[in-house]
């Protein structure tokens, strides 16, 4: 249950409103070119920022990728040298990463209306409360104070709100730095995926795995379904890949931010001791209760199997199946490299299996030594009087396409004490979506306070 606490007043207020109103758009992508319709959001924030936009500071742009497809990037000039003017030629451009679109909803796993954004008992309900429309709000709310604050800040302040991060961003920061590089130019940012609690410490994002999807080919022998002596059926070949991936798992590589995500979370020296060497971690995984599965994916290149293929009708014996594979690699790991664990998690079957490369990506990484990963420290401790832990995310987010251009972007967020990891990873995606008043009102804190920290 929510702790007792007073409304939001001010500009959390405000964030709270925003947030509010973006649920109700129901910008719902399921990955094909007409879902999202990320215009409507677009709208409700040009309404928010107008009075930011009616000083002459702000400048704004909306984009579409393809019919309803939106994004919209307000960048409020700061006095330094992205103006052009000079003065201030190490003024930073900070960018808020922000989507607006949302992931699909079971309406009959939900206890409230899933786009009602209900606000109950200091909770504000809805898809896309966490994931991440709240800091989409956030952003919006502090760009808006700034452009109305007496005086204009020292670099630029960019507001990047974009479609279609939940179906990869192909009409969205893709097709924005492509097309539109110079309107999404920025020299840090911060995006989504941090905030939660690592014990005591406020987990900060600094890097995500890379994926490098696969597609197995296993090819058999065709024969009528009536008389299947003699015939190889590709689909019994599928079934022994399948247990092959099941019982053989890549081992443990631990990287250079394993041992502060143990320092912070694990309070039992023992416990962590065995988790620091690779050779006992999987058997400490099961004592590790509800992080054993975070543990478990940023210690290793992961392997799962997604889609099965195999057989056209139902009397005949299938020639050729496949199996689709959402591999997520760790940061370094080369294409050649994924081949080649492959083939020994096959062992004695690879000879026999081709394998096609998939859509994929390299593992990124911002350094924690950088200016704006101090002045989120700093913003931490003030507001929540706690450290930082930078973490590595196990999924996605648009700010690796931020990173591939040498941007450095951190994964923010400020969430209350009572944010777990597991507590967060419930929230996104997942039925009852939800945040609390306190957790806004927090990241909103910490967020004027790098800003300030940064720009003023």
């Amino acid at each position: 249950m929510p702790r007792t606490q007073a409304p939001a007043t001010g500009s959390a207020a405000d964030t709270i409103a925003l947030l509010r109103a973006l649920i109700r758009e129901a910008c719902v992508n399921d990955g094909s070119v007409g879902s999202g319709q990320e215009i409507r959001s677009v709208r409700v924030l040009q309404r928010f920022l107008a009075d930011a936009v009616a000083t002459g500071r702000v400048e704004t742009h909306v984009l579409e990728s393809a019919p309803g497809r939106a994004s919209l990037v307000a960048r409020l000039r700061g006095t330094g040298t992205g103006t052009g003017t000079g003065t201030d030629p190490d003024a930073p451009s900070l960018g808020l990463l922000g989507h607006l679109d949302v992931v699909p909803v079971d309406p009959d796993g939900w206890t409230r209306n899933p786009f009602g954004g209900d606000l109950i008992d200091g909770e504000i309900w809805g898809r896309g409360a966490v994931d991440m429309l709240y800091l989409t709000a956030a952003f919006a709310c502090v760009l808006r104070d700034a452009a109305l604050a007496p005086e204009p800040p020292r670099g630029d302040l960019v507001l990047i709100a974009v479609a279609d991060e939940e179906g990869g961003g192909e009409y969205g920061i893709h097709w924005l730095v492509r097309q539109h590089p110079e309107v999404v130019r920025v020299t840090e940012a911060l995006s989504e995926s941090g905030g939660m609690r690592m014990g005591r410490h406020v987990a900060i994002e600094v890097a995500e795995k890379g994926s490098a999807g696969r597609r197995l080919v296993i090819h058999g022998k065709p024969g009528h379904a009536s008389i299947p002596y003699g015939a190889k059926s590709a689909s019994y070949r599928v079934g022994e890949v399948l247990q092959r991936l099941g019982e053989v798992m890549p081992a443990a590589q631990l990287g250079p931010l394993w041992n502060a995500f143990v320092s912070a979370r694990i309070q039992d020296p023992a416990l962590a001791e065995r988790l620091r060497d690779p050779v006992r971690l999987d058997a400490a995984l099961p004592h590790l209760g509800g992080i054993a599965g975070y543990a478990h994916a940023v210690s290793r290149i992961t392997m799962s199997p997604t889609v099965l293929r195999a057989g056209m009708t139902h009397n005949v014996i299938p020639a050729m199946g496949t199996i689709d594979l959402d591999i997520r690699t760790l940061p370094g790991t080369t294409d050649a490299e994924v081949d080649h664990l492959l083939r020994v998690v096959l062992g004695p079957l690879a000879d026999d299996i081709e394998i096609e490369h998939l859509r994929g990506w390299a593992a990124t990484t911002s350094p924690s030594d950088t200016p704006l990963f101090a002045a989120i420290e700093r913003a931490v401790a003030a507001v929540a009087d706690a450290p930082v832990v930078p973490i590595m995310a196990a999924g996605g987010s648009d700010a690796r396409v931020l990173r591939e251009l040498g941007i450095p972007a951190y994964g923010f967020g400020l969430l209350g004490p009572d944010w777990s990891y597991e507590r967060y990873r419930e929230g996104v995606h997942g039925n009852d979506e939800r945040i609390d008043v306190e957790s806004v009102t927090l990241s909103l804190a910490a967020l004027q306070r790098i800003v300030a920290d940064r720009l003023a």
